[in-house]
């Protein structure tokens, strides 16, 4: 099972810092999960540019040139922020059984210290 899916909100705790133009503390949406590489691509961070190379549409514009891109980062350099404190918490998994029809679910929760509500 994924700690890290689509839509989560996480925060970059490793790299360099911010002031000496890293992306550490940084914290943003997670636009898509690769889990065959273990990487998630994180709105506005890893920014990178890339070069692509100049071609033609079918409408004859010119396309290509100079654009930045967030490149993926591995899984283990973020951690999802808890939305009551807003900061990094590592995630655990707890199953419980639905009154209703006696069905059991697994739910995400967050471990730490004191804690252990739903995320």
């Amino acid at each position: 099972m994924a700690k890290i899916k689509k839509g989560d909100l996480v925060q970059v705790i490793t790299g360099a810092k911010a002031e000496r133009g890293g992306d550490r503390g940084k914290q943003g949406k997670v636009l898509k999960v690769f889990p065959e590489t273990n990487r998630v691509l994180v709105e506005g961070i890893n920014r990178v540019t890339k070069h692509t190379k100049v071609g033609q549409s079918s409408r004859g514009s010119k396309t290509g040139g100079i654009e930045v891109v967030e490149a993926p980062i591995h899984v283990s350099n973020v951690a999802v922020v808890d939305p009551e404190t807003k900061k990094p918490t590592r995630v655990g998994y707890r199953t419980e059984t639905v009154e209703k029809d006696g069905r059991t679910r697994t739910v995400r929760i967050r471990v730490a210290k004191g804690s252990g509500k739903d995320l």
